[in-house]
C-alpha cells in the first residue's frame, strides 16, 4: 500500500490510475479526511485547501502528467 490519497471527484481517471499503483483512494468530498497522506485537486484554490488542512500536502493536478503527480506523491 502506497498511502491514502483524497482525490477530487472530477479526477476519476487519475484516481483509477493511482489505484493501479497501489494507492488507496478516498473521495475528497468525504467529511472525514483524517488519516489521508495527500490531497489531489484539479484546479481548485490550492492555497485555501492547504490552509484548511495544514498538515496534509495538496497537489494541484492541473497541467501535470501522471508521472509528475506520482513524483510529487513520492516526496510526501
Amino acid at each position: 500500500m502506497q498511502g491514502i490519497i483524497a482525490v477530487e471527484k472530477s479526477l476519476t481517471i487519475l484516481a483509477d490510475m493511482l489505484e493501479t499503483k497501489g494507492y488507496e483512494i478516498v473521495d475528497l468530498s468525504e467529511s472525514n479526511l483524517s488519516g489521508v497522506d495527500a490531497i489531489i485537486v484539479g484546479g481548485t484554490d490550492v492555497n485555501a485547501m492547504s490552509d484548511s488542512l495544514a498538515d496534509v500536502p495538496v497537489i494541484n493536478a492541473a497541467d501535470k502528467t501522471f508521472n509528475e503527480i506520482i513524483e510529487e506523491l513520492g516526496r510526501v
